[in-house]
Formats: structure tokens, sequence, C-alpha cells
């Protein structure tokens, strides 16, 4: 695991040496992962568009004959939601009531009864054998979750951190539908706040990373390192993109 540490921090050293993590730079950042990200996390939960479709829907504001309405919705959801993280990497930190509006921005056009609230009822994850929290404990699992996360700040390197976010958020499962996408984006933000890129998780890997998911329940090294490969995997094309290499 320090290895992969090591290898995440010199990818970020090298392309920062490119180009200075300035408001110019953190611009193109948004820009360019804005359709990657948004297709790959929509994608493993299911979403039919492809990277391309995203990319029309998104930039051109189109709608692509034969995929259903929903896709186009979480694509554009997903992207205002992302859009939002860019607002709050100066604070280095985030609220409940900022993990409210993510859930929000990216629901709201799906099913505007359930967005940016938590849910009341149960909710079975398919595949999984462990149980979510029930109803009426998300509000305190909530609680314990900002706790732990402010006693990891400091004791903990980011992408470490950001990891445990995703795992513990995605725990609670505390909305009705879209937790996997705000836990990423949660995942996102920690590392944008400490001068790291977004990791996309490609879905081509979904098996592997719903398989280290579950596995995390009882022990988070595996899903720990596989998060870490994402973010190492994301810095390397990025900065072969600066580079043109």
């Amino acid at each position: 695991m320090l290895d992969l540490l090591s290898k995440i921090d010199l990818a970020r050293e090298k392309i920062f040496a490119l180009r200075s993590l300035d408001a110019g730079h953190l611009r193109g950042i948004q820009d360019y992962f804005r359709v990657g990200l948004s297709w790959a996390s929509n994608a493993l939960e299911g979403n039919t568009l492809s990277e391309s479709e995203t990319r029309i829907i998104l930039e051109d504001g189109l709608t692509v004959c034969g995929k259903p309405l929903r896709d186009h919705l979480e694509a554009i959801g997903h992207a205002e939601a992302f859009d939002f993280l860019f607002t709050l990497i100066q604070s280095q930190t985030f609220s409940e009531a900022e993990i409210l509006w993510l859930h929000k921005l990216f629901y709201q056009k799906i099913d505007p009864q359930n967005a940016g609230k938590y849910r009341e009822s149960m909710v079975i994850i398919s595949g999984s054998r462990y149980p979510v929290a029930q109803p009426a404990s998300i509000p305190e699992k909530i609680q314990i979750f900002f706790l732990e996360q402010e006693s990891h700040k400091g004791n903990m390197h980011p992408a470490i951190l950001s990891a445990k976010i995703h795992k513990d958020f995605v725990f609670i499962h505390p909305f009705i539908d879209g937790n996997g996408r705000v836990a990423r984006l949660l995942m996102n933000l920690v590392l944008l706040q400490n001068g790291y890129l977004p990791a996309v998780i490609p879905p081509v890997v979904r098996a592997e990373y719903i398989a280290a998911l579950e596995s995390a329940h009882t022990d988070d090294t595996h899903f720990i390192q596989f998060i870490l490969r994402m973010i190492h995997q994301t810095h390397l094309d990025y900065f072969r993109l600066l580079s043109g290499n």
C-alpha cells in the first residue's frame, strides 16, 4: 500500500510540475473529467449510455435516440453534482447539508420527492450479504460518519481517507437511490480538496469494484488498494495527456 501511495504522490508531482494547480488548471480538470467521470460513475450503476453519448448530451444538449429518459437525466444530474464539487474545494471539508445538496442535484430530475432526503424505508442491496442502516438510524450514523472523518484528518493519507469515506458512506446507504454515485463524488471531493485529481472507476472493473466493496465489510484492505490503483491510473492517464506521451 505504501508503494501505491508513493506512486500516486509521484504522479501528482509530475502533473503539477507541468501545470501549477491554479484556478485555470482547476477549470481544465473540471472540464476534462466532467464527461468521463459522469459516464463511468453512471455506467457502474447500469446506465446504458456510452461515453460519447454522454458527451453529446452534456456538451451539445442533444438526446440520444433509443436510450431511456432516465439515462439522460442521470447524465445531466451527475454532471451538475460534479460541477458543485468545485465550489467546495477551498473549504477543505464538507457538511451534511452539502451531501444532501449533492444528492438533490443528481436526483431531482429523476425523483424530486426523494431528492436530497434520507430514505424512510428499508432497501436491500442486490448481491450483498450485509444489511444497510435502518431508516431511523441514518441521521445518527451520518453524524458518526463525520466524527470519524474528522478523527482521520491529518493522520491519514488523503487517498486512503477518500477510500474510507466512500466505503463508510455506501455502508450507511442513506438515500433511496444514488448512494454509490454520491459516495464516489465525496471520494473525489476529498481528493480535490487535498490537491489530487478525481479518480475514475471505469465500468470494465465493475465486478472487482463490487467484490472489493463487499469484502470491506470485514476487512477494507483490498477495497482501499483497489481505490488507490484507480487513483494512480487516473493520474497516469492525465499526465500522459498533459505531456503528450
